[in-house]
């Protein structure tokens, strides 16, 4: 079953976060996972948003979690975190349908 971690944070430097941007590519290919949804301009529906939002797929919580603490990516954390406020990163297991 599928997993996707969703990130929502503010950008407060935006040529700090430009470093940010492909930096995980390569981590993420290590690890399986896929960019479903990079949107700095999602349109608010309800509530308060953050300014950009982030869903990427894995095939497990496993490798998500594996991805996450990755030493090479622990470093990337650090320039997103330089570069944005209002950090929140979850974990969300994909929807099946209890079999009837």
């Amino acid at each position: 079953m599928s997993v996707y971690m969703i990130g929502s944070y503010d950008v407060k430097d935006w040529q700090a976060y430009e470093e940010y941007i492909l930096a995980p590519d390569p981590i993420l290919a290590k690890y399986g996972g896929e960019l479903i949804v990079a949107d700095d301009q999602a349109e608010v529906i309800e509530g308060e948003s953050t300014g950009t939002n982030v869903v990427i797929r894995f095939e497990s919580a496993e490798k998500a979690k594996d991805f996450y603490n990755d030493p090479d990516y622990a470093e990337v954390k650090k320039i997103r975190h330089r570069a944005t406020s209002n950090n929140k990163v979850v974990l969300v297991k994909e929807f099946v349908f209890p079999e009837a």
